[in-house]
């Protein structure tokens, strides 16, 4: 099981955008479709308190927020810190 989980559904471009970054940062995720998976929805809302737009990405369960604030993580250095950190 990869630390990174992303929450994302079937037509959602940027879902798509996301994964294909953490793919060429070489950062291995999970992907829970929330528009097949109810259990993984309602992880996703817990999780994310109550967001209702995807992606929603945590990493080692912790609630980092969406594309945005994966790429601002990954400029600012701090993505492969908290990859890092085991």
């Amino acid at each position: 099981m990869s630390r990174v989980k992303v929450y994302s559904t079937a037509t959602c471009p940027i879902c798509e955008k996301t994964k294909a970054l953490l793919t060429k940062w070489g950062v291995g995720y999970d992907e829970l479709r929330v528009d097949m998976d109810q259990v993984a929805l309602k992880e996703m809302l817990k999780i994310s308190n109550n967001a209702r737009t995807v992606p929603q990405i945590t990493i080692d369960g912790d609630h980092i927020g969406g594309f945005s604030e994966l790429t601002e993580l990954h400029m600012d250095g701090e993505l492969d810190e908290l990859i890092a950190d085991s």
